[in-house]
C-alpha cells in the first residue's frame, strides 16, 4: 500500500482576472476550487497512473469536513486525525495569461500534543513491510521538526519505506533518520549542504553530501533542467521533454508520484528517474492543477533524456 502524510493541508482557492492591480477592485473572471497539500498531490497523482493510495494528514473544522468530501468524490481514501480550528484556505488571485500572481497562505490550525501522539499511533498501527510512505509540505503550527524523525522511525522500522519532500530543518531531520529517499529542490538542496546549486554538476555533487547526512536515495529537482538522481551506488541526470508549460505549479508533486510509481513497480535506476521526470513533465504541460494520465506520461518518458556524470554534457 501507499500512504501519503500531508501535515498542513489547504483548501486552495484560485481566482482568475483580467489584471492583476493593486489598491483597486479586481473582479474574478473564473474561481477554481483545489484540494490542497503535496501529499494529496501526490494521490492524485498515483490515481491517474492507475495506483491507489491512502491520504492521511490533520483536518478540522467544516473545511476539513469539506476536504474530506472533496477527496473521497475524486476517488482517494482518506484516514484523517482531526484537531481543534480550522484546515486552511489559501487564496491565488491571478492574471488571465498567468504571467502574474498573488499569494496568500494561512499558517494552518494549532496541532496539539494529543493530536500528535494520536497520529503516530495510527502510522503505527499501519505501517507494514514493503509499504510506500510520502511525507510532504509543509508543517502547521505546533510540530516539531523532530516529529519527522519519530514518523520516519515508525514507518522504516516496520520494514515500510519513507520518500520525503520537506525543508529546512525537517529535510534535515529526515536526513538524519535515514530517510529511504528526500527530493530537495535545487533551493532546499543548497541550503542543505550550505552551498548554492546552480548547475546539473553543482547537483550531481551535492549528491553525495547529502548521503553522507544519512538519506539512502537523493533526488534533487532543478524545474525545466531537469533532476538528478542517486541510488547510493550510482547517479544519474535526467532533462525532460520539450513541452509547453502550462502551470508549473504541483509538478514536483507529480514528480514524486512517478518516482514511488517507479520504485514500487521495482524499477530501477535511471528508469526511477525517467518517471518521476516525465510525470513532472506531464503535468506541467497541462492547466490548472492537472495531472498526467498513464498514456500521456508514458510518451513524456520514451522523450526523457537519461545519462550519467561521465557523460553529462556530450
Amino acid at each position: 500500500m501507499i500512504y501519503t502524510l500531508t501535515l498542513n493541508p489547504a483548501i486552495d482557492r484560485e481566482m482568475t482576472v483580467s489584471e492583476i492591480g493593486l489598491d483597486r477592485v479586481l473582479r474574478a473572471i473564473a474561481v477554481q476550487t483545489d484540494f490542497g497539500g503535496k501529499g494529496f498531490n501526490v494521490s492524485r497523482a498515483l490515481l491517474a497512473l492507475g495506483i491507489e493510495s491512502i491520504a492521511l494528514g490533520f483536518i478540522g473544522g467544516a473545511t476539513g469536513d469539506q476536504m474530506v468530501t472533496g477527496l473521497t468524490q475524486l476517488g482517494i481514501t482518506t484516514d484523517f486525525i482531526r484537531v481543534q480550528g480550522e484546515t486552511r484556505i489559501n487564496l491565488s488571485v491571478v492574471d488571465v495569461d498567468h504571467t502574474h500572481y498573488l499569494k496568500v497562505n494561512e499558517p494552518g490550525p494549532p496541532v496539539s500534543n494529543a493530536a500528535v501522539v494520536a497520529m503516530l499511533e495510527k502510522i503505527g498501527s499501519l505501517a507494514k513491510k514493503g509499504d510506500w510512505w510520502i511525507l510532504a509540505g509543509s508543517s502547521p503550527p505546533g510540530i516539531q521538526p523532530t516529529f519527522v524523525a519519530e514518523i520516519i522511525h515508525r514507518i522504516q522500522d516496520a520494514g515500510a519505506f519513507t520518500l520525503l519532500d520537506m525543508e529546512g530543518d525537517y529535510l534535515k531531520e529526515g536526513c538524519a533518520s535515514n530517510a529511504f529517499l528526500v527530493k530537495p529542490n535545487a533551493i532546499e538542496a543548497g541550503e542543505l549542504i550550505g552551498h548554492q546549486i546552480s548547475t546539473i554538476h553543482d547537483a550531481l555533487d551535492a549528491l553525495a553530501k547529502i548521503h553522507v547526512l544519512g538519506a539512502k536515495q537523493v533526488v534533487i529537482s532543478l524545474g525545466k533542467a531537469g533532476a538528478v538522481y542517486s541510488d547510493g551506488l550510482h547517479a544519474w541526470w535526467a532533462e525532460p521533454p520539450s513541452i509547453r508549460e502550462r502551470n508549473p505549479i504541483g509538478a514536483g508533486d507529480a514528480m514524486l508520484a512517478g518516482l514511488v510509481w517507479a520504485l514500487q513497480k521495482n524499477l530501477g535506476g535511471s528508469d526511477v528517474l525517467r518517471w518521476g521526470v516525465a510525470c513532472g513533465a506531464a503535468a506541467a504541460s497541462l492547466d490548472g492543477t492537472a495531472v498526467g494520465s498513464l498514456p500521456l506520461v508514458e510518451s513524456m518518458a520514451s522523450d526523457v533524456r537519461i545519462g550519467d556524470r561521465s557523460n553529462y554534457g556530450k
